[in-house]
């Protein structure tokens, strides 16, 4: 038996990471846990036939779960793992199908949401600004966000040796486009933006493609680069972000829609490099970065930090699971 079993939507890397994150929280604040992920379904051409694909996946993995672990209180890892969930649970939620699938790509998705939000005991928001956006009635919320931590030792500005990265597993939806072209404005002789997260594109002068890359390699490219670039044009949480300045990067944003985490921390850090004119930001954070930038962005990240996440899963979640669950 198992006091949680956590259903992991497991549908992309940063969820998988999300979710033994928190899967190791809940272990180390005494809970037994038992993790299941479903099979990755075969890819389809639409968003609503994607999420139908992977809930019903993540409904037999559910399925399966139940039956071996006999869990005290379960707990899906995303709304797109409970939306054909076979019985009912606490969801963890970034953002609401209400926000990120508009018109048709949500057509089916968002009713059944609503009524996934009326019968869930509890919701586990990683933000304030999830809440904001999720829509009422919904069960009592806990905040917990994703833990972010160093990587590893941080390099000085002098030591980086790549100019700017950006992050593009979904290039649309991350605003690659706008990336290449502010950098093309922006970019000096011998400067080189590094692009990772997606498969190489076309071959552009400063641009270099470094592909999908393990978790601790691209971590590594973090703590080499001086600049980490976004130009999203929706964020959810922004993962990439909170990573690229954890490790010691100076990061470079246009503003964005969504419980975009990292905003608000790159304005207080130096409002110069949030905008709509990313070309000048990107030459600003080069040429002229803030004092202290680093110091600064390490102590605005301590509430993200696992010290910081695993007491507020030991003080409130695993309480509020457990009492759910009517222990």
């Amino acid at each position: 038996m198992a006091d949680v079993l956590l259903v992991s939507l497991a549908s992309t890397a940063g969820l998988r990471a999300a979710d033994a994150g928190l899967a190791g929280a809940l272990e180390r604040a005494g809970a037994s846990v038992a993790v299941v992920a479903p099979r990755a379904p075969r890819p389809v051409r639409t968003f609503a036939l994607t999420d139908l694909a992977w809930a019903r996946a993540a409904r037999a993995a559910a399925a399966r779960g139940i039956a071996e672990h006999r869990p005290d209180a379960i707990l899906y890892g995303a709304m797109g793992a409970a939306l054909l969930w076979p019985r009912p649970g606490a969801i963890r939620l970034d953002a609401p199908m209400a926000a990120n699938r508009p018109g048709r790509h949500g057509l089916w998705q968002r009713p059944v949401e609503r009524r996934r939000l009326r019968e869930a005991p509890l919701l586990v928001a990683v933000s304030a600004q999830t809440l904001d956006e999720t829509p009422r009635p919904h069960p009592p919320a806990v905040v917990v966000p994703i833990a972010v931590a160093p990587s590893g030792p941080s390099a000085s500005a002098s030591a980086r040796d790549v100019a700017a990265l950006t992050y593009a597993a979904n290039p649309h939806k991350k605003g690659l486009d706008r990336v290449l072209a502010a950098w093309a404005r922006a970019r000096r002789p011998g400067e080189e933006l590094w692009v990772a997260g997606v498969e190489p594109g076309a071959r552009s002068d400063g641009v270099r493609w470094a592909g999908r890359l393990p978790a601790g390699e691209y971590r590594t490219l973090l703590r080499r680069a001086r600049v980490f670039v976004a130009a999203p044009r929706r964020e959810d949480y922004g993962i990439a972000q909170l990573e690229a300045l954890a490790d010691g990067c100076v990061l470079v944003t246009t503003p964005a829609p969504g419980p975009y985490e990292a905003l608000p921390i790159a304005r207080g850090l130096d409002p110069r490099l949030v905008g709509d004119d990313l070309a000048m930001a990107i030459r600003t954070a080069l040429d002229d970065p803030a004092p202290g930038y680093a110091a600064r962005a390490a102590a605005a990240l301590e509430r993200f930090g696992p010290a910081a996440v695993d007491a507020t899963v030991a003080r409130e979640l695993l309480p509020a699971l457990l009492g759910s669950a009517g222990r």
